[in-house]
């Protein structure tokens, strides 16, 4: 699938079979993230990749909106350091990442990290070092079901030169 077109059907997926997603493809997706546009070059992200069913029911246990991540094949939590523009960085990273997932034919769904209150518990059960803001967590895996919602029609959301 070429980039356009994976930017174009992504679609937030709630719903996983549980089939595993090897760890080739793994890389290639975080990858994929760790390329992404960033503030004077900083590139202040981790990501931690998270496969365990154990800690996927744990992370989902406590993220608000976030409980099909126990149904995911991997979840991968996207951290940054605290820098100036850390949300606008961790956001460029995860929405490579979520788009990565779908040119691999699998399905995703973000969650909020920043600013939640489950943010900080999420940093300590992954070990993260003090400093780093939870940006997301990312819900990955091959879709049960497609996810067809509609999107706002390009008409409706360009202005030109003047809104």
């Amino acid at each position: 699938m070429d980039c356009i077109e994976a930017l174009k059907t992504r679609r937030s997926v709630r719903a996983y079979t549980g089939e595993p997603v090897s760890r080739e493809v793994i890389e290639d997706i975080i990858d994929c993230g760790r390329l992404a546009a960033t503030a004077i070059n900083i590139q202040p992200w981790e990501f931690v990749a998270v496969t365990e069913p154990a800690m996927l029911r744990a992370i989902a246990g406590v993220a608000e909106f976030g409980r099909f991540i126990a149904q995911a094949a991997v979840c991968v939590v996207v951290l940054c350091k605290d820098t100036k523009y850390y949300l606008e960085d961790g956001c460029n990273a995860s929405q490579n990442i979520l788009v990565a997932a779908r040119a691999h034919g699998l399905g995703s769904c973000w969650v909020a990290g920043d600013k939640k209150p489950y943010a900080e518990k999420v940093a300590r059960m992954l070990g993260a070092p003090e400093g780093y803001k939870v940006i997301s967590l990312l819900a990955i895996g091959h879709p049960a079901k497609p996810s067809h919602k509609d999107k706002r029609p390009l008409s409706d959301v360009l202005h030109w030169e003047k809104f």
